[in-house]
């Protein structure tokens, strides 16, 4: 089994590996572990240390706030490898007693993007459709355009050449800020057409001058669109790089997620220490907290496993918004099509690391990019549209000025409720509605300055 192993070696080694001009190997962390075949390609993470604090500011947040500390002193590395299975239940203690560092044992389950949809219905209206139902037009005439903002589309990569054709506009990808997984050529905004390529013309319907970064997480394992959660863990560290090289007057990245895990078999049992799914110590859910802390928007995808019309992959049949997915620091995002009805696939709540997901709905299942199909479909298309708005938002109103928490809280306090009056699991707190997030906030502006 492909896995994580967490490591807390000597100090000076821990800030060898924080230290953005030196590139650490795993040989650097650890000589040897018994019984793991370490993965040489993969260099090693550093991974905060969390620990409570006091309650969470956003008044619609139910989770308990969390301090994160990367300093050497508290962070632990972490480095990828295999284990035979038949080991597993006995390799962690047996590895603690020949290696006193390592601290814990993760899953590195296969990700895959949220693409497939079911019943084959073709697309519900168009992007220019999409536009006006976000009021786009009049969003840029305020100055919400995306303009200085990064998204990172952590995807299959972007096609730059067929987005900017598709849309009819320019389109920015940031070559120096981009990264790719080991073994995966590097080459932003030159993908093939594909997933990716949807998810960053989705992104640019409410945010056109947003620039955009190039995470092809999901080009790892050649031969099929997927990756590890490993490969996502490497992408955050660079991405926790790049919000750092940041200015505090210009700090504004969102993180889309149009990804996730749809199957238990690749994972370790609830309940174990090394679970991905309900696990909100298992290292990618501390890291991906620790970059909304630092002041990153991360936007993920609620799944296609709604229970009218679940993806054919879907194996969590209760709960199926897992993992990061559904991580309370995090902006969990359902699917409405442009009549502003629930598609049947959106996934339903409650998540599995927080009872009040998803946040809220975008819109999906357009004809749009015409990337994948007909149509630009799933969460996975919901997700960077709901993305862009953030971007927009972002556009006037650093981290800085509003963290990811209150802006979270602020979409979902003006989300159009569509069902019951207030939250409920098939919209989350409703539509997104930027007109109204922007009057709100607006209106809070006014409220501090008077």
């Amino acid at each position: 089994m492909r896995v994580l192993i967490q490591l807390r070696p000597a100090t000076d080694v821990v800030a060898s590996v924080l230290d953005p001009r030196v590139a650490s190997t795993v040989a650097d962390v650890v000589s040897d572990l018994p019984g793991v075949s370490l993965d040489a390609a993969f260099g090693p993470v550093a991974v905060p240390r969390a620990r409570p604090s006091a309650a969470h500011g956003g008044a619609l947040s139910l989770s308990p706030r969390v301090e994160f500390s990367l300093s050497p002193e508290h962070a632990s590395v972490l480095v990828r490898g295999e284990i035979p299975d038949a080991e597993l239940s006995t390799r962690l203690s047996r590895l603690q007693s020949a290696v006193p560092e390592v601290t814990g044992i993760f899953a590195d389950p296969f990700i895959q993007p949220s693409g497939p949809t079911c019943g084959g219905d073709g697309p519900v209206g168009d992007w220019h459709d999409v536009r006006r139902l976000l009021h786009a037009s009049e969003l840029w005439e305020e100055g919400h355009d995306g303009e200085g903002v990064a998204v990172a589309v952590c995807d299959t990569g972007i096609n730059a050449a067929h987005v900017r054709s598709a849309l009819g506009e320019d389109v920015e990808v940031d070559a120096g800020r981009s990264w790719a997984p080991p073994g995966v050529p590097k080459r932003p905004g030159a993908y093939p057409v594909n997933h990716g390529t949807m998810c960053a013309f989705d992104v640019l319907l409410a945010a056109p001058k947003a620039t955009l970064l190039d995470i092809p997480i999901l080009l790892s394992q050649q031969g099929s669109v997927q990756g590890l959660l490993s490969d996502a863990v490497a992408a955050y560290s660079h991405l926790r790089g790049v919000l750092n090289a940041m200015s505090e007057e210009h700090r504004a990245l969102v993180v889309s997620n149009s990804w996730g895990l749809f199957s238990p078999l690749g994972d370790l049992p609830p309940g174990h220490p090394g679970n991905y799914s309900d696990n909100p110590s298992h290292p990618f859910n501390l890291i991906v907290g620790s970059l909304a802390d630092a002041g990153a928007d991360v936007v993920f995808a609620a799944g296609n496993c709604g229970r009218d019309c679940p993806d054919q992959r879907c194996g969590f049949r209760e709960r199926p918004i897992v993992g990061a997915n559904g991580h309370p620091d995090v902006l969990s995002v359902g699917g409405v099509d442009t009549r502003r009805e629930r598609v049947g696939y959106s996934s339903q709540g409650p998540a599995r690391l927080a009872d009040r997901k998803p946040d809220l709905c975008s819109y999906t299942h357009f004809a749009g990019s015409g990337a994948v199909g007909e149509a630009d479909t799933g969460t996975s298309a919901a997700c960077p549209t709901a993305a862009g708005v953030v971007a927009a938002v972002r556009t006037r109103r650093t981290a800085v000025q509003l963290s990811p928490e209150q802006l979270r809280t602020q979409l979902n306090r003006t989300a159009d409720d569509r069902s019951t009056v207030g939250y409920d699991y098939d919209y989350g707190w409703g539509i997104i509605d930027p007109p109204a997030v922007l009057a709100a906030l607006g209106r809070a502006r006014g409220e501090r300055a008077a």
